[in-house]
């Protein structure tokens, strides 16, 4: 199942808020949505989920005008929109026959999800007794209850501890793994970067960079390696190797810290080689002068990184 949207450009009085906007979106893996506050992240989804229409473009499931009659979109908006004075099992019983489900389908998905959110104690509480977390777990369970074909999720990890993001994380990604599709919006780059396996970058309306977030990073220059040699000290000891002739013709810089991080102790150096091929020779020549090796990686941008280069911002 594909998800595109195909030149979708939306304008409110004379602000034009989405110009031109293509992506896509397929079943069985995360996407994640990014850009600044006022980006238009938000309309996009909008306008996905059929809240307004866009001023010209499509949006296309299958490569077909999607019939949103037909579609079941589950959306967990960044903004709490549940009953804060009504018990938990009362509303989601409510909300799930709104979205279809039989009185009895809705009681039998609720308590599914409390269970498997770890929320069930709380069945009968009142919303507004919960943690902001748990509210949180509530409003997924919410967006989940009625089995849906697309997923979207606005700053879903807001609130939550460790513990329980860990446990919206494998959610999402059973729900990925189920062939939904998945829509995922946050400023917290790590966790897409964790799980996104594609992201669309919006700055001013317009798509700043969009494709397979692994395909992106390969892009960018891959010359410096993160070298770790056992027992410390790596760039001094590769130092002395370059002294030795053993790294001559394919070592431009060593550096004795990790860019954005002091080095610990010289635990770690970064080599920066001629051409991304003479990474086997570095590791090559290390080995045979009889060096161990704990960590030896081509340093990739961060999403964060790529991030604020193509917008100029941190998120």
């Amino acid at each position: 199942m594909e998800l595109r949207l195909d030149g979708i450009t939306k304008t409110f009085g004379e602000k034009r808020v989405l110009e031109e906007i293509t992506f896509s979106a397929a079943g069985g893996a995360a996407m994640g949505l990014l850009g600044r506050n006022g980006a238009g992240k938000t309309t996009t989804i909008r306008i996905i989920m059929g809240v307004f229409p866009p001023d010209s473009g499509r949006v296309l499931l299958e490569a077909q005008p999607i019939d949103r009659t037909e579609v079941r979109f589950g959306y967990l908006p960044e903004e709490r929109g549940l009953y804060p004075k009504q018990k938990i099992i009362d509303q989601m019983v409510y909300i799930g026959r709104l979205r279809g489900l039989s009185r009895q389908e809705a009681k039998k998905s609720a308590d599914y999800w409390l269970e498997r959110l770890e929320m069930g104690q709380y069945r009968d509480a009142l919303l507004r007794t919960l943690s902001k977390g748990n509210q949180q777990k509530i409003q997924l369970g919410v967006c989940l209850l009625h089995n849906p074909d697309i997923v979207i999720l606005d700053e879903p990890f807001s609130g939550l501890d460790p513990v329980n993001a860990q446990l919206l994380k494998e959610i999402v990604s059973e729900q990925a793994a189920a062939g939904k599709i998945v829509l995922f919006s946050s400023h917290q780059m790590g966790y897409v970067e964790e799980f996104c396996d594609s992201i669309a970058i919006l700055d001013k309306g317009r798509i700043a960079l969009e494709g397979n977030l692994r395909d992106i990073k390969r892009s960018y220059d891959r010359t410096r390696i993160l070298v770790a040699l056992d027992g410390g000290d790596s760039a001094g000891r590769l130092e002395a190797l370059r002294a030795a002739g053993g790294l001559d013709g394919f070592v431009a810089d060593i550096s004795p810290e990790i860019p954005g991080k002091a080095a610990e102790n010289g635990a770690a150096a970064v080599v920066r080689v001629a051409a991304p091929a003479d990474k086997d020779r570095l590791l090559a020549a290390i080995l045979a002068a009889g060096q161990r090796v704990e960590t030896f990686q081509v340093m990739e941008p961060t999403l964060e990184q790529i991030f604020v280069e193509r917008v100029g911002e941190e998120a």
